[in-house]
């Protein structure tokens, strides 16, 4: 969702009993239309970035617990299908699962007061919930060690350098962030510290199972 009123529209369906949850990306959390015309291409996807009364209206779902997830919606594409002069034929999608936690640290914990413990949910905690990942989504004996250490106050500008994917660019390269992330545990191995990576690629395929309603 990347409207106030989308949201809206699906906690009138929870209300009515309907099993249905929503997310929205970090990009309609801090950037706009205007912001788009600034960047271009970068900034193109869809939905299309909204008016700052869209995204201020979404913040006060994303407050209220009526959105359960925000999610980086990572769409890599190439750098010769962001470039053209039909701004219609160009690929449009965000480059930004690098920049998922910052902005929810910066403009949701800092910014806008949304405790660690929210964030947390948002990020992780509802999303193990709603698709029935019991060792995922929790610190506590039985879950996996899956753990993002993070220095809360410390401020750094994003650079191409910062990104670890293949295409390096991004709408938030040159954005200045609170809350580095200073290392990343995966199942209790190091995967990323200071900077570097520190690990063979761990990942795997986790599919739902029984699926549960987050408390949100």
């Amino acid at each position: 969702m990347s409207t106030g009123r989308g949201v809206a529209l699906v906690a009138a369906a929870r209300a009515r009993g309907v099993n249905v949850t929503c997310e929205t990306c970090p990009h309609y959390l801090v950037l706009t239309d205007e912001d788009a015309e600034k960047i271009g291409a970068l900034a193109k996807c869809a939905p299309p970035l909204r008016p700052r009364g869209d995204l201020e209206s979404l913040w006060e779902r994303v407050s209220g617990g009526d959105v359960a997830f925000v999610a980086s919606d990572h769409s890599p594409s190439p750098p010769e299908t962001k470039v053209g002069d039909d701004f219609f034929g160009i690929w449009g999608g965000i480059l930004g699962c690098r920049s998922l936690l910052n902005v929810m640290l910066d403009e949701g914990h800092h910014e806008r007061g949304l405790p660690l413990a929210r964030v947390a949910d948002l990020v992780s905690g509802n999303v193990a919930a709603r698709f029935g990942l019991a060792e995922k989504g929790r610190v506590e004996v039985g879950a996996d060690a899956d753990l993002a250490l993070v220095e809360l106050d410390t401020g750094f500008v994003l650079g191409e350098d910062d990104l670890f994917y293949r295409y390096k660019s991004s709408p938030f390269v040159g954005r200045r962030f609170r809350g580095r992330v200073v290392r990343t545990v995966v199942r209790g191995r190091t995967v990323f510290c200071d900077g570097e990576i520190f690990s063979r690629p761990v990942g795997r395929l986790l599919r739902p199972r029984k699926t549960v309603e987050p408390n949100s």
